[in-house]
């Protein structure tokens, strides 16, 4: 008995060990995707093959923004299933709601770019800070992330069998991790014009809010930290330009 507890024991540390590095791999390819694909988002067109460029890149950049801080759960997931591939599909799901996301993300590039730069996009600009800003400090956002920086209680309160349960829950893994960073998301695409630097500071807001300890005091700061931004730039709509530069 206690050779094969030992075998299962090594079985399930390469298994982790395999999944740790394909999480790995994709977050670097996505940062490799997000750098090479850095400001073709410009002039965009409302066409089936623009949409499908910009969802692509739109995964590539939530790879590597987002595995980093989903890799405890996904971890952790892996551990307790039977098959890769069960693994595998939880990773879509979750990455399936971020797509859904991006179609939102593209119509609000679209509207952007028409809208062109002036006063009235900066005051979309401070308008968004300052959304996101105070959504950081609500209820709302607080229990969304304790969800995330707690994947053994989620996992026991959300736990699906199969593969199509494993998709499920991926996805419902996804859906509490949108309603923790999606005001980021549009600061991302609004105020930041999705170029590389806000995409860094956001993904290490993300990184440290869900997996360092006192997160929750992290957001905090980050949500008071965009008011002022936004109040800033309400003030004085030039800074707008530097931001989406």
């Amino acid at each position: 008995m206690s050779t094969v507890a030992a075998g299962l024991g090594r079985a399930s540390s390469r298994r982790t060990t395999l999944v740790l590095a394909a999480l790995l791999a994709a977050s670097a390819l996505g940062w490799a995707a997000t750098v090479r694909g850095e400001g073709m988002e410009e002039k965009m067109m409302v066409t089936p093959g623009a949409v499908g460029i910009f969802l692509g890149g739109w995964v590539a950049m939530m790879a590597a923004m987002m595995l980093p801080s989903a890799a405890p759960f996904v971890l952790l997931y892996s551990a307790g299933a039977k098959r890769g591939l069960a693994t595998a599909l939880l990773v879509v799901g979750y990455f399936a709601v971020w797509a859904s996301f991006g179609v939102l993300a593209y119509a609000a590039q679209v509207w952007l770019d028409r809208l062109g730069m002036g006063d009235t996009r900066a005051y979309v600009v401070a308008a968004t800070l300052v959304a996101a800003g105070i959504y950081q400090l609500t209820p709302l956002k607080s229990a969304c992330l304790r969800r995330c920086r707690n994947p053994v209680s989620f996992l026991m309160e959300h736990w699906r069998g199969g593969r199509l349960g494993a998709a499920r829950l991926g996805a419902d893994h996804g859906l509490y991790c949108l309603g923790c960073c999606w005001a980021l998301m549009a600061v991302l695409v609004v105020a930041g014009a999705m170029g590389l630097v806000w995409v860094a500071a956001i993904a290490l807001a993300v990184l440290v809010e869900k997996l360092v300890p006192h997160g929750e005091r992290i957001a905090a700061l980050v949500g008071i930290a965009l008011v002022a931004l936004g109040v800033a730039v309400a003030a004085n709509p030039e800074i707008a330009m530097t931001l989406t530069m």
